[in-house]
């Protein structure tokens, strides 16, 4: 039921007197704090405002740019004073200043002044460093490695799964480069610009540099390779030094050996790197990857992103990365090719966070044993072993055990196999370096626990461990209320969130691994309300601006390593997967106002919507997957209920709608108006070939087809409130169980949100009994799954199917973005309490600081607290029925000024404030509503 609600227009006063604050803080260039590798000419920089009033809104700033950090103490801006600029903008402030050299190191702070005439002090200072731009910048660095791949081996773009017999199979080495070099002089700052394909670890004097795992980001990578930048200051001696470089395979070669979801050879293991010395005398140094340096094979004996890893500690090669180590047994690196281009890598690196330890070990055999860590997530093991020099040990991770109680791969990829073979007598430790895979069971073959009798004295287990990974991106928010099976639910997708948040948004973290493109757009705002992801996803948009084809076509999966020729092109050519090129680069802007990107990806924008106009017979789209994972009669796959052509034709007319308005954003009025014709076209051959006006339903009346019309604007006007009933009707009559899948789900709960029917979706999901998520925690799942019914037979930690995430902060709690808003520069606070939910609160970290919602019912009045950041305002939405019943921090609105009256207006209440909370309440909700 709809509850009806007020406006509130809310002037608050300020105490004159009153001692008052304004601080700048939170600087950023390109979202990162203090960065390095920046590759922007004129990088965009951005501060948050903190003020001890409210309704604090920026009217001017100042940006100071030096190249000398004393320069910028002394208030001196040597390479750019912007001096005083009227603006409330705070976000997307481009660099205007002289030109930024190849690594170069900038400094930065900046002041504001706001709408009351309080001036700031100046930021506490922040810097970046430019990244290398064009071949030049990398001072005759060459791409080596310890062999080449012959031509006649290489297989840039994959073959599903194995692929012929006849195919000749590559060699697999696992490289070891190394150079020793001299520092002369006292060190004032040292960089190193590296990447390795597919995979690289970089050591400086025996110490990894950084804390990354898997290096370099995964990218189209015949096409380019994303370097890393490091400060190794610190990690270089006056004297003798030495660097080492370990190499994996990664996606860069896939050997043809256990499991693979596809087969291809791009190229043997490759490195290119400068080390940059800056000394202080003002004079440099340069170390860079050429014929020079030494290469030999690693301890690692099989790399494959799919099949697992091997290592034998007998083969290491003590003190192989550090000073003094006798390299004269080693070979000549030789020189090889590499991807066309480099680019900064400035998206969040992959690190460890959790670490899981056994909640229960099983024994299976006197040479086998099984622990469970008690999480699935995408994770390595790492192990501490004793026992003698020659000892192999095998592990199998797993998601799902056998009924015998052994590790089941079946539905993740079977085999994977981690394996390591002991160099000694002594405990040793050990974890895979260019590998991983999503488990919660890990059985341990060759071995014993500490528990376990031990009659063939086999090698014992000293300790065992997950150690879970996922892209680094900061947590920004949070959510909790008084459903335990929500709160649980919340936790179910974001462990599919951080298992599958990499380098790529991938779909799962064992059998494919692969950035199918629909979860990030239907995902997208679930994940951002939760991590900082925009780095991530703008790399996105570059792999698809890479992967698109001559003609147009958006791949479903981005960087596109393999064609899946299954079903035609049905698996390559889905209208509902590619056009999150269109789609993305609109909701980055809409979300953190990123115009620039919009510019770049607005060719590939018409070059894809153009493609959709010739695959289009009279505007009706019908090829791809539709609504893919729906619950029908049969086993989940292609979509059953909804017909293809509906959500296919559906997203087409989306996708123009979107172009409409990017087009007219970028001053491209011709193009917003062809886009604006053919979008009008589309609606009306939509609705002829599946509007049934006698009913007003939309084809089979699923719950997809209807939402899908409704959301994408494709319904007259006269029969939304009919189509909106009948889809609540028809969810009503189906005892509120869901069938909509990956596709149409989100659709389906932005509908009824937006229609004000939270309380269906609520009804669908506060529940165990039917499949949902309620379902899949009954069965025992710690991940959102594959499949709605928690099916053993597929994934059981995937990303798509999560959007109940995007609802628990819009609709349960309330933040939200509303149309035409960029970046929550204007919010919507609009809880939406239903069912006996009792209290929920959430906070996001905005581009502009900190939202908090937060409420409960306190007897039988509902109460609110707010905080909205400076430099924003926000309309709140209260569950009142008239003025009488609010409250403000205890006081009456209507015993205020004329401005604090509540006012009628489409159930709107505004309130137009800086930082701080507000408690709002509404007396005898419980009685009155």
């Amino acid at each position: 039921m709809k509850t009806i609600t007020f406006l509130l227009v809310l002037v608050l006063s300020t105490s004159v007197g009153a001692a008052q604050q304004l601080a700048v803080t939170q600087l950023t260039c390109e979202y990162k704090s203090n960065p390095a590798g920046i590759d922007k000419t004129s990088p965009k920089l951005a501060w948050q405002l903190q003020s001890t009033q409210r309704n604090v809104v920026q009217a001017a700033y100042r940006i100071l740019v030096a190249d000398d950090p004393a320069l910028l103490k002394r208030d001196q801006g040597n390479k750019w004073d912007s001096k005083k600029v009227s603006s409330n903008e705070s976000i997307q402030i481009s660099y205007r200043g002289s030109a930024l050299q190849n690594a170069g190191r900038y400094f930065w702070k900046v002041m504001t002044w706001d709408n009351y005439g309080n001036s700031s002090a100046w930021s506490e200072p922040a810097s970046w460093q430019m990244g290398l731009e064009g071949t030049a910048a990398w001072a005759n660095a060459r791409w080596i490695g310890y062999e080449k791949l012959p031509d006649s081996l290489k297989l840039i773009v994959g073959i599903p799964d194995r692929g012929p017999k006849t195919l000749p199979v590559p060699k697999d080495v696992m490289p070891m480069l190394r150079r020793s070099f001299s520092v002369s002089n006292s060190v004032a700052n040292a960089t190193l610009f590296i990447t390795g394909l597919g995979q690289f670890e970089a050591s400086i004097n025996g110490v990894k540099i950084g804390d990354h795992f898997l290096d370099p980001a995964w990218t189209q990578f015949d096409q380019e390779a994303m370097y890393v930048t490091f400060d190794v200051t610190k990690n270089l001696a006056k004297g003798e030094n030495a660097i080492g470089v370990l190499l994996g395979n990664g996606f860069h070669l896939i050997p043809r050996t256990r499991y693979r979801k596809m087969t291809n050879a791009i190229g043997y293991p490759k490195m290119i790197c400068r080390l940059l010395i800056e000394y202080r005398d003002g004079s440099t140094q340069n170390l860079v990857s050429d014929e020079s340096w030494k290469a030999a094979r690693s301890a690692i004996t099989y790399s494959s992103i799919f099949g697992g890893e091997d290592y034998d500690a007998r083969l290491e090669q003590d003190g192989w990365d550090k000073p003094g180590f006798d390299d004269s047994g080693w070979q000549q690196a030789i020189e090889v090719d590499g991807a066309k281009a480099l680019r900064s890598q400035l998206l969040e690196p992959i690190k460890f966070f959790e670490t899981f330890v056994p909640t229960r070990t099983t024994r299976l055999s006197d040479s086998s044993f099984v622990v469970d860590l008690g999480q699935n997530a995408s994770a390595i093991p790492s192990i501490t072993v004793k026992g003698k020099r020659g000892d192999t040990i095998r592990i199998l991770p797993a998601e799902l055990l056998t009924s015998s109680g052994t590790a089941n791969q079946k539905a993740t990829g079977n085999p994977f196999i981690l394996q390591y073979v002991l160099k000694s007598d002594e405990a040793e430790s050990w974890q895979p370096r260019f590998t991983y895979y999503g488990f919660r069971y890990l059985q341990v073959v060759g071995a014993v626990s500490k528990d376990m009798t031990n009659p063939a004295k086999l090698p014992e287990i000293l300790e065992i461990k997950g150690l879970h990974m996922r892209n680094s991106a900061a947590k920004i928010g949070d959510f909790t209320c008084s459903s335990e099976l929500f709160n649980k639910t919340y936790k179910l997708i974001d462990w599919s969130i951080k298992s599958n948040m990499q380098s790529v948004l991938t779909d799962c973290p064992h059998r494919e691994k692969l950035g199918w493109l629909e979860q990030v757009h239907l995902m997208g705002n679930s994940i951002r309300y939760n991590y900082d992801v925009v780095n991530l996803l703008k790399k996105t948009v570059y792999d698809m601006m890479k992967s698109q084809t001559e003609n147009g076509l958006i791949p479903e999966i981005s960087p596109e390593y393999v064609k899946f020729d299954w079903g035609g092109e049905m698996f390559r050519d889905s209208p509902e997967w590619g056009s999150t090129g269109i789609i993305l680069p609109w909701y980055l802007y809409e979300w953190y106002g990123e115009k620039d990107l919009l510019t770049e990806a607005y060719p590939m924008m018409q070059r894809y919507i153009n493609y959709l106009a010739t695959k289009a017979t009279n505007n009706i789209l019908t090829q791809g997957l539709g609504d893919w994972y729906d619950l029908g009669p049969k086993d989940p796959g292609v979509s059953q209920l909804t017909t293809k052509g509906v959500t296919a034709t559906a997203i087409y007319h989306y996708d123009l709608l979107v172009l409409t308005r990017a087009a007219t954003l970028l001053g491209k009025t011709g193009d917003a108006n062809h886009y604006k014709a053919l979008a009008a076209e589309v609606s009306k051959a939509f609705n002829k070939e599946f509007f049934n006006p006698r009913t007003n339903q939309y084809a089979t009346g699923s719950q997809t087809s209807n939402a899908m019309a409704l959301y994408m604007d494709l319904v007259a006007p006269n029969n939304k409130e009919a189509v909106v009933r009948n889809l609540v009707g028809d969810l009503q009559k189906n005892n509120n169980a869901l069938t909509a899948g990956d596709i149409g789900y989100r659709y389906l709960l932005r509908v009824l949100e937006n229609s004000g029917r939270s309380d269906v979706i609520y009804a669908m999901n506060n529940r165990s009994d039917v499949p949902g998520y309620g379902y899949q925690l009954a069965k025992g799942a710690t991940a959102l799954t594959e499949s709605w019914q928690a099916l053993p037979t597929v994934s059981n930690n995937h990303l798509m199917l999560g959007h109940l995430m995007e609802w628990f902060y819009s609709g349960l709690a309330g933040i939200r973005q509303p149309a035409g808003s960029i970046a929550f520069k204007k919010i919507e606070i609009h809880p939406e309490p239903v069912g006996d939910i009792s209290f929920a609160k959430t906070s996001h970290q905005s581009p502009y600081g900190p939202i908090v919602s937060g409420w409960k019912i306190v007897g039988n009045d509902f109460e609110l607290t707010i905080s909205i950041p400076p430099n924003t305002t926000a309309t709140i939405y209260l569950p009142a029925k008239n003025a009488n019943q609010i409250l403000m921090n205890g006081k009456p609105f209507l015993a205020g000024a004329k401005e604090q009256r509540p006012v009628l207006k489409n159930g709107k209440m505004l309130v137009n404030v800086g930082s701080g909370e507000r408690v709002l309440v509404v007396k005898n909700y419980k009685t009155k509503r």
